[in-house]
């Protein structure tokens, strides 16, 4: 039996394992894909010191499935009153899993835990995969927003 639930500092092993699991295919990485320390290290600080929840989906003791909601507060606007929102990332299950509505059990234990917070906006990046999840759950495409990545190794 699969048991859903928010992780805690004593998941970290496993929420690490699944997240760069994760990493790998998202971006057709080979399996024995090697990642920076900085990028390891930096994440296990924000899923100790961030202000996140993660949820994850365990068969047995191993991780096979994951879901993160990043909160963000910026200043408040008309349409957002009290400036808090959140980013969706890392919804993720193992290929053997897929299928089982793990991936929809996580997101709505995201999205009422975002409802109790106040937030009033919940964005993600898709994956052509994911979007009939997200569409199903009521996210839509926003033509209004724009971003700029700033990243070093683009060499600009």
């Amino acid at each position: 039996m699969i048991e859903i639930r928010f992780a805690d500092k004593r998941d970290m092993d496993e929420l690490m394992r699944i997240r760069l699991e994760m990493l790998r295919e998202v971006n057709s990485l080979p399996e024995d894909c090697a990642f920076s320390d900085t990028l390891v290290d930096s994440s296990r600080e924000y899923f100790e010191n961030g202000d996140d929840a993660t949820v994850l989906a365990f068969d047995g003791s191993r991780a096979v499935a994951c879901a993160s909601l990043s909160f963000i507060r910026i200043m408040p606007t008309y349409g957002h009153p009290t400036g808090k929102r959140a980013h969706l990332m890392n919804v993720y299950t193992n290929p053997s899993y897929r299928r089982q509505g793990l991936a929809r059990k996580m997101l709505d234990m995201l999205i009422g835990l975002a409802r109790e917070r106040g937030v009033t906006e919940i964005s993600l990046d898709a994956t052509e995969a994911g979007r009939p999840l997200y569409e199903s759950e009521g996210f839509g495409t926003n033509h209004e927003a724009m971003n700029l990545i700033l990243d070093d190794s683009q060499g600009k």
